[in-house]
């Protein structure tokens, strides 16, 4: 019988909000990296490890199960978190690429509804 492991509720709270506010799919979110990172010299023979940071970290965690986060993981979440309030605190007046490619980066489109 598998047993269950419990999480600090701080950590289960963070989950969901990281999950709320990371609102693309995690190929969406590589695919929109890849474009980011491409230029005569960005690819190596590994993709995944020519993606622009912080975006590489989030959709490291994004494919990792709850159970599975490490305290690394949890601070990459935090950061993610933080820094898209941030950012949709900030708007611009007119929704600019600038502002929304850096949300983008971190895996949070404002064209989503939520």
């Amino acid at each position: 019988m598998a047993r269950e492991q419990r999480l600090d509720p701080e950590v289960e709270v963070l989950w969901e909000d990281f999950h709320a506010e990371v609102n693309v799919p995690s190929e969406q979110l590589r695919q929109w990296l890849l474009t980011r990172g491409s230029g005569e010299e960005a690819f190596g023979p590994d993709p995944d490890l020519d993606l622009p940071e912080p975006g590489r970290q989030i959709l490291a965690v994004l494919r990792k199960r709850k159970v599975d986060l490490t305290p690394a993981d949890v601070a990459v979440m935090r950061t993610a978190v933080d820094r898209i309030r941030s950012l949709v605190d900030e708007k611009p007046g007119d929704v600019d690429d600038e502002w929304r490619y850096a949300l983008l980066d971190l895996g949070h489109d404002v064209l989503v509804e939520r």
